[in-house]
């Protein structure tokens, strides 16, 4: 015969058992962190209310004390299975994500219970669809949350301006020159431009006619054959102490929007060497082997980027730093990057496979360049990546 305490404490643990496992399948196949490669917490935000359904159905009702206590251990249950998945997986702790989890938990607890008292008794038609209606609307909401926790807000904190030289078919229908097709459709950027735009004040140009703007941010993503009055200005914003974010491709994988040999088409290859060469850098085509395809772990802070047939910077300066295999270097003490890679703005390399849902991102491409376009690190949560991804 089992002894009444240990029966009273399997029907505790096993409620709570069942809920942890369950939002972990969920975050981990549904909530997408197997499809792309992130072991985050916060993803299983918007999949908790299945589990705190399961919990509350199973838990016995007993005193309001003991619930509210059951719950707890729920929760906890609960982080400390995610939380060794993060330091199993990733390699390290997302705190901020475990404790908006636990936060979360209790009124998808409280919600569950309520719900669970309030049906007792109903048609079990009427219930499944109080149930399956709860569900959706948590879901959403989570989403909703999570939308905001990772794209973050800047609120009071003026916008980087941001000076761009590029080649690549960005704007404009996505370079395809098809006058009538630009002024039936108007501008249409793509994605990597809209997501630089929304978080800096980004003006494109064609050349640096004068001097840059104090302080602002110099963009060189490929561009096109520079004139010797624009090295100079180049070389002059970086002796000023300027932020100077270059993408020199070794060997461009952009596909050419105009015809073959049409002089409107980016370069195959940097058109930068006279100015990398001036400052002693040199960029050497991408491995014959594809190495160069594989994504890299650029920043020590978990900061994943994916590139495509990458260049490496074989020779650098003193004040320079290699990084990834010598695929980006950073110079100056933050203030020169350079990316042996312009594919990196490639969507198909970073965006998120669900177009409503941009925080589900596939890599950090776009993230961390916008960062290093505006010389610091932007608010909100991170993903946290599986280390067998970088």
């Amino acid at each position: 015969m089992i002894p009444p305490r240990v029966a009273a404490a399997g029907h505790a643990v096993l409620p709570a058992a069942v809920y942890a496992v369950s939002v972990l399948l969920l975050a981990w196949v549904p909530g997408g962190q197997a499809l792309l490669g992130r072991v985050d917490a916060a993803l299983a935000i918007p999949l908790l209310m299945p589990g705190a359904l399961l919990f509350a159905w199973l838990a016995p009702d007993g005193v309001r004390g003991r619930r509210w206590s059951r719950a707890g251990g729920a929760i906890l249950m609960l982080l400390a299975a995610q939380a060794a998945l993060h330091l199993l997986l990733a390699g390290r702790l997302a705190a901020g994500q475990l404790l908006s989890v636990a936060f979360a938990g209790v009124p998808a607890l409280f919600v569950a219970g309520l719900v669970r008292r309030r049906t007792r008794g109903w048609p079990r038609l009427a219930r499944w669809f109080v149930f399956v209606l709860v569900i959706a609307l948590w879901f959403a909401g989570g989403q909703a949350l999570n939308a905001f926790a990772y794209v973050g807000r800047d609120a009071g904190v003026a916008r980087q301006r941001v000076v761009m030289l590029t080649s690549l078919p960005l704007r404009w229908g996505g370079g395809s020159g098809d006058l009538a097709h630009i002024l039936a459709e108007g501008p249409a950027d793509l994605p990597a431009l809209t997501e630089i735009g929304r978080t800096v004040d980004l003006q494109m140009v064609d050349t640096l006619g004068g001097n840059l703007p104090a302080g602002a941010t110099l963009f060189l993503a490929h561009p096109a054959a520079l004139s010797p009055h624009d090295l100079v200005r180049i070389d002059d914003h970086r002796r000023r102490g300027g932020r100077i974010v270059i993408l020199a491709d070794a060997l461009s994988s952009w596909p050419p929007p105009h015809p073959l040999g049409d002089p409107r088409n980016p370069p195959v290859t940097s058109l930068l060497t006279p100015l990398l060469d001036h400052w002693g850098i040199e960029l050497a085509a991408p491995a014959p082997d594809g190495a160069g395809e594989a994504a890299l772990y650029v920043d020590p802070d978990g900061t994943l980027v994916r590139l495509h047939s990458a260049g490496r910077f074989v020779r650098l300066p003193p004040q320079c730093r290699a990084l990834a295999d010598a695929h980006v270097a950073r110079c100056d003490g933050g203030r020169l990057w350079l990316v042996g890679d312009a594919d990196m703005l490639h969507a198909d390399l970073w965006r998120s496979p669900v177009g409503a849902a941009p925080w589900l991102r596939r890599a950090d491409n776009l993230a961390w360049l916008v960062d290093v376009l505006r010389g610091r690190p932007g608010t909100g949560f991170r993903p946290l990546w599986i280390r067998a991804r970088r």
